[in-house]
């Protein structure tokens, strides 16, 4: 490792480094900084389409259930419906017989 040697004014040697390896020095620092930039940027965009996916599901699963919402509304204004019941009704039961006998 090459380096140079300076006297300062006050007469005591101070190293220092060669042009080259302090230019490489912040090269590979430029480059990690710009390297972790990039990470942050690709995974951000990878989770940000994972939730885009996540949210299309849930909305199609809300439809889903909006329409099954829908149906059963549906079935239950027909199921209570007066003509159904009354339908049913004359079906299986009888309309009683009047009697002379007469209540107290």
């Amino acid at each position: 490792m090459p380096t140079e040697k300076s006297t300062l004014p006050n007469g005591t040697e101070q190293e220092k480094k060669t042009a080259p390896q302090m230019k490489y020095s912040v090269f590979l620092f430029v480059a990690f900084v710009l390297m972790v930039v990039a990470i942050t940027y690709v995974w951000s965009h990878i989770q940000m389409t994972r939730l885009e996916y996540h949210i299309a599901e849930e909305m199609t699963g809300k439809e889903q259930l909006l329409e099954e919402q829908r149906k059963l509304k549906l079935e239950y204004a027909t199921l209570k419906s007066p003509q159904r019941i009354e339908a049913i009704a004359k079906v299986h039961l009888i309309y009683p017989i009047r009697t002379g006998i007469r209540s107290l």
